[in-house]
Parts: structure tokens; sequence; C-alpha cells
């Protein structure tokens, strides 16, 4: 308990799933919470589910891929809480049916994936690490995939692209917040049992996923929570410019 005491944690795309999962569970360790998402009733409920539980929590609605949304929603949980000190860019689309291969993807929605995908981490940190500064330091969390590490028959090229980058915008940010004692590393889950990919999972996609995965299951949206956690704590506080796997064994294969 109190691994993140002290500490102001805004997450985008906390309305459910693994973003959901993280406020609530960053809330249990200490952190006050700013629930960033595009659906203010899923927000509302992740607050709810904070305050229940004695926790601190303010919903910040907007969408991450807008420079002026993103800016605001920073306003925002700075004017509810004082400060900010961990970024955790959780937000996220997964659109299968509209984002394939390259040869199929139209354009709009080659550039909605790259918008919510990889922009959104670009204000996130653009409006949020001047106050990861002014408090001192802190830690910024970026949503990759394993996706970004390797081809899959079932292309999504919009969506590969897009989490490939924000490896590399990690490392960049990485090195240049150090001095600031600002720390920024990826997670790169496997299949998540999330809102996001039940549409797609079908019984048989879920047994071929299975049978794919060393540890033999899909992940749930809580183990992924813990690892943004760990990497949020002080516990993690000489980790940065790092890419962690939660993927059940898939890429040692």
């Amino acid at each position: 308990m109190n691994r993140l005491e002290g500490k102001v944690a805004l997450i985008t795309g906390a309305g459910m799933g693994i973003g959901r999962e993280a406020a609530v569970m960053f809330a249990s360790e200490g952190a006050r919470i700013v629930v960033a998402d595009i659906n203010e009733e899923a927000a509302q409920e992740t607050v709810g589910l904070i305050k229940d539980a004695g926790g601190g929590a303010v919903a910040a609605i907007g969408d991450v891929a807008s420079e002026d949304d993103v800016r605001r929603m920073v306003e925002e949980g700075v004017e509810a809480f004082g400060e900010l000190t961990v970024l955790y860019g959780n937000a996220g689309v997964l659109w299968k049916d509209r984002d394939r291969s390259v040869l199929e993807t139209d354009e709009k929605w080659w550039d909605r994936v790259m918008d919510i995908n990889l922009k959104s981490a670009f204000w996130l940190c653009k409006y949020g690490v001047p106050h990861l500064k002014r408090a001192g330091g802190g830690s910024i969390i970026l949503a990759g995939s394993v996706s970004a590490l390797a081809g899959f028959t079932r292309a999504q090229d919009a969506y590969t692209a897009a989490k490939g980058a924000l490896i590399s915008l990690s490392k960049s940010l990485a090195i240049q917040f150090a001095p600031d004692n600002i720390r920024c590393n990826i997670v790169h889950p496997g299949i998540v049992d999330t809102p996001l990919q039940a549409p797609y999972l079908t019984d048989e996609i879920r047994e071929e996923f299975k049978s794919s995965i060393p540890l033999g299951r899909i992940a749930q949206p809580r183990e992924i929570a813990h690892a943004a956690l760990f990497l949020a704590s002080d516990e993690a506080s000489y980790i940065t410019g790092a890419e962690l796997l939660v993927d059940g064994g898939f890429m040692a294969q």
C-alpha cells in the first residue's frame, strides 16, 4: 500500500479496460487520479469507483487526439490537485475492421488511428511534462504493443506503425528529460481481454491466441496495470528508456 503516496497521475483512456484498472489501482496505492477519457459516463464511473474506495479523482473529458482538449485536460488536472507527477498515455484504438493492410486501409482511418495512438502521446507530453518538471520529476508511461515488435498475418498497419513510433518517442523523451528527474518507459502488452478487444475475440480466435502464448492464456487488464504501477512508482527510480514486455512469453519464442 501507498506505493504512489503523494503522486498525481493523469491517465488517458481511463474510462474502461486497462486505463480503468490502472486508475483504480494507482488510487489504491495513494495517488490522486485525473481520469481522462472521451466518454464522460465511463470516466465518471471510474471516478466513482475511486471515490467509493476513499481515493481522490477528477474526470477530464476530451479527445486525446485534439491539442486543445489535451491542454485543457492537463490544466483541469493541475487545477484540481495542484500538480502532476505521472503521465500514463494509455488511450488507444484497435479497429481491426477499418485498420488492415496498407492495401485495404482508407487514409481517414490511417490518420485517425495515428492521431489517437501516437499523436495523443505527443500532446500529453507537450502539456504534461512542464508540470512534471515543476514538481521536481516524475514518470511517463506509454502504451506500446507486441504488434510493434512482430508482424502478424492479420495486418493492422496503422496500429503497428503508431506503436512502433511510440518506442522511438519513449527513448527520446527518456534521454531529453533525464536531467529533470523525469523517467519515460513503454509497456508492451500482448493480447488482453479488454472491451476494446471483445468484439474480435471469438471462441476460435481466443483458442488460437491461447495456443500461441507460452503461459497459455490471454492477459487480464489488471496484469498490464500492475506493470504500469511499478513504472509509476519510486521502485522503478533507476529505470528509464526501457521496454517492458507483458505478453505471457509470446515474444520469447
